[in-house]
């Protein structure tokens, strides 16, 4: 019973931390069919952001929550003025402007921060459920990931706003036509995503020692994560999080973690192969 109830855990902990980690790229791919290759970095950004803000004396979750995808989504406000505004409908040159991005991002931490590991600790402490130790920060990121899902499905399905913006992606035309400004929608649109990434890196910055490069370990799964779940940005997000998160925790407990990450990836090939489109593709239909 206790394996049982570590193991639901451990699931449920993996899905959360794939929704958290692409819930920004998902809203930046999804909505506006940019490729942000500099996504690990604007996680990293966020870790850095968390940890500067703590060691300054402010408090640990306003650190996490309010400060971090602030600082990430100003920056991602100066990136999309700068240089995504103007590369809008050319994946090639977008791939490459934001992969460019990425190294100046990863030089300037480094040359800020150094290039030595840094972190802090988990706030919420450990707790015993039989023979087994269960981390209670796990709960913490379970618990921001549903609300991350209610927040988008809610701003999106039910403000002006939302409507506003999932219109302009469509047709960018009969927006402005109707008086609104799409060069606002996607700037506006992009702080959004931009944030939520730095949200990411903050809340999984307790969890592993930061270094500039760092972004790197998430950006493989979050696009994995985000192609596989297909056009529907909500419905996808959670379709592909649960069958991801199950099958790497599955080949976790029952061979190693290395394994886990092994196959999720095979997992993201199969799935790919038998829905090019993604699971919502064919599942889901019509679904936010």
């Amino acid at each position: 019973m206790d394996l049982s109830f570590v193991f639901l855990v451990e699931v449920l902990y993996a899905v959360a931390t794939l929704v958290v980690i692409s819930a920004g790229l998902a809203v930046v791919f999804g909505m506006m069919k940019v490729i942000n290759l500099a996504h690990g970095e604007f996680m990293m950004m966020g870790g850095y952001a968390t940890i500067t803000a703590v060691n300054l004396g402010v408090n640990v979750f306003v650190a996490m929550l309010v400060i971090a995808p602030l600082v990430v989504g100003l920056i991602g406000l100066v990136v999309e003025r700068l240089v995504i505004r103007h590369l809008y409908g050319r994946l090639v040159d977008t791939m490459l402007a934001t992969w460019g991005l990425s190294l100046f991002f990863v030089g300037m931490a480094t040359m800020i921060f150094g290039n030595t590991t840094t972190g802090i600790s988990t706030p919420i402490p450990g707790f015993a459920v039989g023979d087994y130790q269960i981390n209670g920060y796990n709960f913490f990121i379970i618990v921001v990931a549903v609300a991350l899902l209610v927040l988008l499905f809610a701003v999106l399905r039910g403000t002006r706003a939302g409507l506003i913006a999932r219109g302009a992606m469509q047709r960018s035309d009969m927006a402005a036509a109707l008086g609104y400004s799409p060069d606002r929608i996607y700037m506006a649109t992009f702080f959004c995503g931009s944030a939520l990434s730095g949200l990411a890196g903050a809340i999984v910055a307790p969890l592993v020692g930061l270094v500039p490069t760092s972004g790197i370990n998430y950006i493989a799964k979050s696009f994995i994560t985000v192609v596989a779940g297909g056009p529907s940005l909500i419905a996808g997000l959670v379709s592909s999080a649960t069958s991801f998160g199950v099958v790497n925790q599955v080949f976790a407990f029952a061979v190693s973690p290395i394994m886990g990450d092994v196959a999720l990836l095979v997992t993201a090939v199969i799935l790919l192969r038998l829905m090019p489109q993604g699971i919502t593709s064919r599942f889901f239909k019509g679904k936010l």
